[in-house]
């Protein structure tokens, strides 16, 4: 009896040792698996960390070569504009100055060669009138001559002058007899602004509407 009581004791601590080996085995099973899904864990945050840092610094340097290459290209620009319009200004200002002076030149140049030739009419009549050898009636066709010179010259005058008050500062008249030409410095002209000139002229020279001539220059 005490043999069996020893052996049975016996058989329960060899049971109780093998499930106690068994729990042993299975909690360090348990732990080591634990373990090895929280290093995996750890491994893909740290990849993911890693990726997105990687992703970060690849768009940084994209945002940076981007900013760069806008940069250059502004500061071209910046550089290269400035200096293209500065001459397209000198250019625009140079050319207008240019028009300006022709125009200016063309319109005193006309008068003077206008005033020349008068003065060349009325000094060939003077002679006739103050000539010794001139005829009674030559005398006083040139005095009449004389007379129509000065009178024309003095309501060219008043047409330049009142044309001028339009806002045509730039112009001259040419008289040829019944026929009048008129050259006013402007690119075009309304129906409305040559009807003024034309009633300008035709009061001050006593000219019919269909023998006045109206340009621009």
């Amino acid at each position: 009896m005490n043999f069996l009581k020893k052996n049975q004791i016996l058989i329960y601590v060899l049971a109780l040792m093998l499930v106690t080996a068994g729990y042993l085995n299975y909690t360090s099973k348990e732990h080591d698996l634990n373990s090895i899904l929280q290093t995996s864990t750890e491994t893909e945050q740290q990849s993911e960390t890693a990726n997105i840092g990687d992703a970060q610094l690849v768009n940084s340097e994209i945002n940076n070569s981007t900013e760069n290459i806008i940069q250059t290209q502004l500061t071209a620009e910046e550089i290269e504009d400035p200096s293209k319009e500065t001459q397209n200004t000198e250019q625009n200002e140079t050319s207008i100055q240019t028009n300006a002076t022709e125009e200016n030149n063309y319109f005193s140049k006309s008068k003077l060669e206008r005033e020349t030739m008068y003065s060349q009419m009325l000094e060939t009549y003077e002679k006739v009138l103050n000539g010794i050898n001139s005829q009674e009636t030559q005398k006083q066709a040139a005095s009449e001559e004389i007379k129509k010179i000065n009178d024309t010259k003095n309501s060219i005058m008043i047409c330049e002058n009142l044309i001028t008050t339009k806002g045509f500062e730039n112009n001259v008249i040419f008289v040829n007899g019944e026929s009048i030409s008129v050259i006013i410095g402007a690119q075009e002209l309304t129906q409305e602004q040559i009807s003024q000139l034309q009633n300008i002229i035709s009061r001050e020279l006593n000219a019919k509407i269909e023998n006045i001539h109206i340009a621009t220059k």
